[in-house]
């Protein structure tokens, strides 16, 4: 991700403020003031040079830009939009994970999908494209909670497939969502029009392949604690020559691992981290699958790692794979 300015990202105008006066007892009482980040005045049009589309009813638009914190008996706010955008985005990305991937599975399709339209993502795809500053807001607190999320994110060197070192404000992704909505509805509910309009904002979109890199024992408790409604956070660091990883569901500690090579020690720590989490989970089909393949996914992934070391020690070149089933003569 390139590198992104949180001061940029908030302040695209001068701060205003909103008072009222009343008189009382012939005394002129001001309330306290209350600073109100404004978005600036061209903000429909800055975020239609974003899309590359210019809405027929800008009103859409408008309201998917208004939170609920902005005049709020007076003003409509995104959360119908949002509502819409929720479904429309997944039935978008669906079909084009379909489409682009004929020969994957439905688990691997899932996957896909939540990766792509996860909150983590989504709220990424609005700091990429500062899209929280356009949003009409009276919410200083919530203002805060964005600025630190950015501030992390700014400094992230990869795109996020799963996750990631902080909690995403779920009002990013519901900006993008929204949005989504807004131009869903301008086209006529015409899904087509609205992800050749849409796709754009959402590069880069999470592969297969991206997918793929991820260590298996990873994908799957990211998978689990995503059905369950739960925040994963992997944090790393170095002690001596070992590196470790410790692992949070929801901010409390699960589990840790540790390695002198951290993708091993990210393996051991998801490892024991479902291992505890299925044991403190209501038992159910899909949670024992995801248990039952864990061992051998451990293994699987752990010798392709030591290949991958040796080959680059080896200066040798990246390996590929291919699965299928291997016969072995007795006689042989």
């Amino acid at each position: 991700m390139e590198p992104i300015h949180p001061t940029a990202f908030f302040h695209a105008g001068p701060t205003t403020f909103r008072t009222s006066s009343i008189v009382v007892g012939g005394v002129l009482i001001e309330p306290a003031k209350s600073p109100l980040p404004p978005p600036p005045p061209n903000g429909v049009v800055a975020v239609e040079r974003i899309l590359g589309y210019s809405f027929t009813d800008k009103r859409l638009l408008e309201e998917a830009l208004t939170h609920s914190s902005f005049f709020p008996d007076a003003t409509p706010s995104y959360q119908r939009l949002e509502f819409l955008g929720d479904a429309t985005l997944g039935l978008a990305v669906s079909n084009h994970l379909f489409l682009a991937y004929p020969g994957v599975d439905q688990g691997q399709l899932s996957l896909l999908r939540s990766a792509n339209i996860s909150t983590e993502k989504l709220a990424r795809v609005a700091v990429r494209h500062g899209l929280y500053r356009y949003l009409r807001r009276n919410a200083p607190a919530l203002d805060e909670k964005v600025r630190e999320f950015v501030e992390v994110v700014s400094n992230e060197d990869e795109a996020v497939v799963h996750g990631g070192s902080i909690k995403a404000p779920k009002v990013l992704a519901d900006i993008v969502e929204s949005i989504a909505a807004a131009v869903y509805v301008d086209v006529n509910f015409d899904l087509q029009r609205l992800w050749v309009i849409f796709r754009g904002l959402l590069e880069p979109i999470v592969t297969l392949e991206d997918l793929l890199k991820q260590p298996q024992p990873i994908t799957m408790l990211f998978e689990l604690c995503q059905k369950q409604g739960k925040h994963v956070n992997v944090e790393h660091w170095k002690q001596d020559s070992k590196s470790i990883v410790s692992i949070h569901v929801d901010g409390n500690f699960v589990a840790s691992g540790s390695s002198e090579q951290k993708d091993i020690a990210k393996l051991n720590a998801a490892k024991l981290a479902l291992c505890k989490l299925w044991k403190s989970m209501p038992p159910t089909d899909g949670l024992a699958k995801i248990m039952d393949g864990l061992d051998e996914s451990f293994e699987i992934e752990g010798a392709k790692q030591k290949l991958h070391e040796l080959c680059g020690k080896k200066k040798w070149a990246k390996p590929t794979y291919k699965y299928g089933i291997v016969a072995y003569s007795m006689n042989s």
